[in-house]
């Protein structure tokens, strides 16, 4: 266990003016209360504090959060009080104490929504000081480092842990050493069996080429001196366990079909000298096509900066390089933690210092912001996820701009991280100069320019091709809005009728004080309930006026002339317009095979379609049926499914469409209508109209305001029913209108 001098002798190593007494009085005090608590291991207790502290000293951290780091677990496991440290110490460490606290009585690998809810929690703890992020991940890789005391199932909850949040968050802080050993670590304990073949084949490896890195590095170096960079350093590693074994999932290689287990670092004093380190390397080896990447020009979010280039460099070994300057590098191993955050800001070799709240800080601050995209928890929890384990692209708005987008980002994700109003205004896209569809996957270096429509809403379609939290959580927003904004016009008209036949008026400003009865929060979002079919209309009426007693009320229409009676099959009878009956009749007869209009078929084969039909222009599969011939299927019928072990019984066919049609095929839609009169007669009239014949015709009552209405239809043609789709959409009486495939 480290003792209480050797913390303060590796502070005073890159702190010379350290305050001591800080440091001495936060061991004692931690000592004193943790007593004779003991871990997992048999270890007294203070020893874990103590090994935290010791990695923020890794890191060059002041001496305030090293003493955060010795008090961090009092609050929790000991009988210490916020206001007991903030009289101590101040009430900076004690705020950072607690913060800390309510951390780790977060279970982030837990149900969703509360995984969600802890994720938050997590991110607002670390958003009012970063530290508390430093000290947290500091914690969790030494509870990694000793994980072998706990029982196998609280290792791999915690691994699961580390892997889903922990070890994306170092990285996003641009802890690139830290994030390795995390998920080397969590690797272990969740994939044991992987985990112990690839080290395996690591070290097989490593003894084949004993002295292969030296030899390597060696001549680098020599390369370079020779070639005028005296000062330049070179260090080889072989690659961890994790990132070989991602490597192989993603590319779906075999260990031995990897060619770049080996990377070399190489660091200069400043940025032209990494430039020229790259010419010279480049002229002396052949470079792997497609395998150079400049973080230089354009950094990373989490401030990372570095040349990547691979060579096929000495002995014929394929090799990652990475050059960057020494700067670059503290940057790269401790991230956050190694700006001017604890530091003087000066710059470093003519490199800008950066301030306190450097793009790594800003992407959290970001992920932060999000906390108001997400409309609940799972929302923020996908898109905060989403925002941490993505690779990114670099692209450019016409003005030179840069947009970091995830890896597989679309014009679309462009268009919400400019700003979400030209998300939702999107209707196109320019990429280089050239209009490109908007599903595009962009490349690093695009220049993309957004075409906006001032009447565009977002297609709900959109949000299974975009990519990042921020336009997946616009989109859905844009979406709810619209649907709310149509249900809420149609609740309305149900609540003017309702309120008319009961004598009643109805107004707005008449549900604010009954909202509470209805258990809404808002007015809109009550009058859309109504329109969705969610709340009564009479319910509505009765909490406005609660003495308002039911009153049948008959509606005779002015004249009988040219009107017919029909009894549903529940045995209502309605009164429907003489123009509708046309609609009801000529419906007899079924199609012959000999005049169906369909290539593929064989002459003598009996011919049937499915209980939903299909129509001229539906893409159609054939499938035959023991003692029924061939059934035609519309490609997107459910019933194909069960088809799906035997494909010997699909037969390729498709619609004859050269040939001249004078067969109306039978297709089924279902209607949500309002339950009030004369809503059947402006339906089945729309029919009569567009020379579409009822076939059949059924209505079941699904809520007081709404009937189910299930027609066969008789159409020539995909074309001929999408229109009277879209003019039976219309109608105010009809809520929504769907086409059934059986």
């Amino acid at each position: 266990m480290m003792r209480q001098y050797e913390l303060v002798e590796r502070v005073q190593k890159y702190k010379p003016d350290v305050n001591e007494a800080l440091l001495n009085k936060a061991y004692v005090y931690a000592m004193q209360k943790h007593g004779m608590q003991k871990r997992a291991s048999g270890d007294p207790y203070i020893s874990h504090p103590l090994e935290v502290a010791a990695i923020l000293t890794d890191m060059r951290l002041d001496e305030s959060t090293v003493a955060v780091a010795l008090l961090h677990d009092t609050i929790e496991d000991t009988s210490a009080t916020r206001a007991e440290i903030d009289e101590l110490f101040g009430e900076d460490i004690g705020a950072l104490v607690e913060g800390l606290t309510k951390i780790k009585k977060l279970d982030l690998v837990s149900k969703k929504a509360k995984q969600a809810e802890n994720l938050r929690k997590l991110l607002l703890a670390i958003s009012d000081d970063v530290r508390v992020l430093l000290v947290k991940l500091a914690d969790r890789l030494h509870n990694m480092r000793t994980l072998d005391h706990m029982s196998p199932e609280k290792r791999a909850r915690i691994s699961e842990e580390t892997m889903d949040i922990y070890a994306p968050l170092a990285g996003r802080m641009g802890m690139q050493d830290m994030r390795e050993e995390l998920e080397n670590l969590s690797f272990r304990y969740i994939n044991p069996e992987a985990f112990d073949t690839v080290t395996g084949k690591l070290e097989e490896l490593s003894k084949r080429n004993e002295g292969l890195i030296r030899k390597i590095e060696d001549e680098l170096r020599e390369l370079l001196v020779t070639n005028g960079l005296d000062d330049a350093l070179v260090k080889g590693r072989q690659k961890t366990p994790y990132s070989v074994f991602r490597k192989m999932q993603s590319k779906s290689l075999s260990f031995e079909q990897l060619s770049d287990v080996y990377a070399f670092r190489i660091l200069v004093d400043d940025i032209p000298g990494c430039y020229a380190a790259l010419g010279i390397v480049h002229t002396r080896w052949r470079v792997v096509p497609g395998r150079f990447k400049d973080y230089i020009s354009t950094p990373k979010q989490n401030d990372y900066q570095s040349i990547h280039t691979t060579i096929v460099g000495p002995s014929r070994q394929r090799i990652e390089l990475q050059i960057r300057t020494k700067r670059m590098h503290e940057i790269a191993e401790y991230g956050i933690a190694a700006h001017s955050l604890y530091k003087d800001k000066e710059a470093a070799n003519g490199e800008a210092a950066q301030s306190p709240r450097s793009n790594a800080y800003a992407m959290l601050r970001r992920t932060i912001e999000s906390l108001a995209e997400g409309d609940n928890p799972e929302e923020f929890l996908e898109h905060t996820k989403l925002e941490l384990f993505q690779d990114q692209v670099f692209t450019f708005t016409p003005k030179g701009q840069l947009i970091t987008l995830p890896r597989g980002a679309t014009p679309i994700d462009f268009a919400y991280a400019v700003h979400t109003n030209i998300g939702d205004t999107c209707v196109g896209a320019k990429i280089n100069g050239r209009i490109m569809p908007l599903v595009t996957r962009l490349n690093n270096g695009d220049e993309v320019e957004i075409i906006r429509s001032g009447i565009q809403v977002p297609p709900p379609a959109w949000e299974e091709i975009v990519v990042t939290g921020k336009a997946r959580a616009a989109i859905r927003r844009a979406t709810r809005a619209a649907v709310r904004k149509q249900y809420s016009g149609l609740g309305y008209r149900i609540l003017e009728r309702t309120f008319e036949r009961a004598g009643k008026q109805f107004s707005r400003d008449g549900l604010k004080p009954v909202l509470h009865r209805l258990g809404q929060k808002e007015v809109e979002d009550a009058i859309a309930s109504v329109g969705r079919g969610e709340l009564s209309s009479l319910d509505v009426l009765r909490a406005v006026f609660p003495d308002y007693q039911d009153e049948r009320v008959t509606v005779k229409p002015s004249s009988d002339e040219g009107w017919f009676n029909m009894r549903s099959a529940a045995g209502m009878v309605f009164k429907l317009p003489g123009k509708a009956k046309s609609a009801l009749e000529g419906a007899e007869g079924e199609t012959g095979p000999e005049a169906l209009p369909i290539r593929g078929l064989s002459g003598n084969a009996e011919v049937n379609f499915s209980a939903g039909g299909a129509v001229p222009g539906d893409r159609i599969v054939g499938i035959m049926e023991k003692d029924k011939g061939i059934t035609i299927y519309p490609i997107q019928s459910p019933a194909l499914q069960k088809f799906d072990d035997e494909p010997e019984r699909w037969i390729d066919v498709r619609w004859d469409l050269d040939e001249a049609n004078n067969t109306r095929f039978m297709a089924r839609i279902v209607i949500n209508a309002l339950n009030e009169p004369g809503t059947l007669a402006e339906v089945t009239q729309t029919i009569a109209t567009s020379d579409v014949n009822i076939r059949s015709m059924s209505m079941t009552r699904v809520a007081a305001d709404f009937t189910e209405v299930h027609i066969d239809l008789e159409v020539w043609d995909l074309r001929q029913l999408n229109q009277l789709i879209g003019q039976l959409k219309e109608l105010q009486c009809v809520s929504t209108i769907n086409r059934v495939f059986t």
